[in-house]
């Protein structure tokens, strides 16, 4: 591992993770340049757990969406203890998919019918907030060594930062566009029934309550109509 190059690279990684315009795009970038950073690795993904349902966030190929599904069905693997565990291990390593695995006797060798010979999993966090697991892939047995571990070590970490960033960013804008319905929703009801501003937001409200349905959707619908929805 030449680490000044690996220093240049992660700073270009770093740079075009910032580009991404979505979650989805930085999570595809993310797995893409585990594949182009981390010596070894044939394949990425990152995976979330919710509850005991593994999903696939991003991946690179069939390689890392069949260990998913595996580790989801075993419930067992190191990406699927990653997800799980917010102490102590953050990064867990099968150096040889063929040879027997105490800690995942079930997954390994099911693994390597997969055509993976060796894999690690990293905690994906920022400021110790779980964001699912970055999984690495090798169609070869000893591929990643303690070498490439650190790499995908400092990759996973850049990333989550990163990650988290992306995910405050939507929050924020999606905040921003639910004020402004809601404000367009009440101008509507303050005009039609000649109420202030406190009683048309109040009327939004209570028609979200009493039927269940999100103030955004209420409110949306009410400038798509011109007046309160019929919500039965």
């Amino acid at each position: 591992m030449d680490w000044q190059i690996f220093a240049r690279r992660m700073a270009a990684m770093a740079h075009d993770l910032l580009e991404q315009d979505s979650v989805a795009g930085t999570l595809d970038r993310i797995a893409a340049s585990a594949t182009e950073l981390v010596e070894g690795c044939d394949a990425a993904g990152i995976l979330i757990l919710r509850g005991e349902r593994v999903q696939t966030l991003a991946a690179t190929g069939p390689m890392a969406e069949e260990s998913h599904r595996l580790q989801e069905r075993l419930k067992e693997g190191p990406c699927f203890d990653a997800t799980r565990r917010r102490d102590g291990e953050r990064v867990f390593r099968i150096a040889d998919m063929t040879e027997l695995q105490q800690r995942w006797p079930a997954f390994a060798p099911q693994a390597a019918e997969l055509g993976i010979g060796s894999m690690m999993g990293f905690l994906l966090f920022a400021d110790e907030e779980n964001l699912g697991a970055l999984n690495l892939y090798s169609r070869l047995p000893g591929r990643f060594t303690e070498t490439s571990e650190t790499a995908g070590w400092v990759l996973a970490s850049h990333a989550a930062v990163a990650l988290s960033s992306a995910r405050n960013h939507a929050q924020l804008t999606e905040a921003v566009a639910t004020r402004h319905v809601i404000g367009e929703a009440m101008g509507i009801l303050m005009a039609r029934h000649r109420v202030p501003e406190n009683e048309a937001f109040n009327v939004l409200r209570r028609q979200s309550q009493d039927h269940n349905v999100k103030l955004r959707e209420v409110a949306r619908q009410v400038t798509e109509l011109g007046a309160l929805p019929r919500l039965g």
